[in-house]
């Protein structure tokens, strides 16, 4: 069938808290067969796949693992909420979980980010950098959800001992995609950025193109080089 099946599968059961010979009794199959399907030893029929769709509440395509979503459905731009309305989804405060401060630098910062992004008008900049920035937000996510030892490894693909790896070689990889597109000599069949002087910045032209977010990109910039510890390593 897939390689997604046999591993979303066995989440399912298992964020259901229920056992193989259980599920396999819902399901109307054997323990010995259930487990063959979950090891991916042996591909299941049509009418398996919609049993299972239908007992643990979720469409094919997300068993398929052709949609992250349960509904099955595909999101939008439309669909997807403002980083403002994240506190609305829980009566706890985000500032809870990450310090509210640092939140709005990110937030912020990733404001101006983007929307240089858009003066530049190269997709594959774009995408090289959205890339990175969502692989660090799918690595630090992956630390978090680790440090419960009862969270399933099963909802993710990649293994626990190889991802930090392989999440820090794409980053990698994005990384010098985009710094050649930057510089001009793109490594693929990438265009050049056309107009490089709507890049041009400094301080001054920050603060007046972005005068509610620049002072958080200053902020980010400084707390970023004061971790990295440059100066102080200079001094020595």
């Amino acid at each position: 069938m897939n390689s997604d099946f046999p591993r979303i599968l066995t989440l399912l059961r298992k964020e259901k808290g229920i056992s193989q010979k259980s599920a396999a009794g819902e399901l109307m199959v054997s323990q010995a067969l259930l487990s063959h399907y979950e090891k991916g030893i042996r591909e299941c029929g049509l009418d398996f796949l919609v049993r299972c769709a239908d007992f643990y509440g979720v469409s094919c395509d997300y068993l398929l693992g052709r949609s992250p979503d349960r509904n099955g459905s595909t999101i939008t731009v439309e669909d997807i909420p403002d980083p403002e309305d994240a506190g609305r989804e829980n009566n706890r405060s985000i500032a809870t979980v990450l310090p509210l401060l640092n939140k709005k630098l990110i937030f912020n910062s990733l404001n101006i980010l983007f929307d240089l992004m858009a003066k530049a008008a190269n997709k594959s900049l774009t995408n090289e950098i959205s890339s990175f920035l969502m692989l660090a937000v799918y690595r630090m996510f992956r630390i978090v959800y680790s440090a419960n030892a009862k969270n399933q490894d099963k909802m993710f693909n990649v293994p626990a001992h190889i991802y930090a790896m392989y999440t820090n070689a794409a980053m990698q990889v994005c990384e010098a995609n985009a710094s050649a597109i930057a510089a001009g000599q793109p490594v693929h069949d990438d265009k050049p950025i056309s107009d490089v002087d709507a890049l041009s910045l400094s301080t001054t032209i920050l603060d007046d193109a972005y005068p509610l977010f620049s002072p958080s990109l200053l902020n980010l910039i400084k707390n970023s080089e004061s971790r990295i510890g440059y100066n102080l390593q200079a001094k020595k």
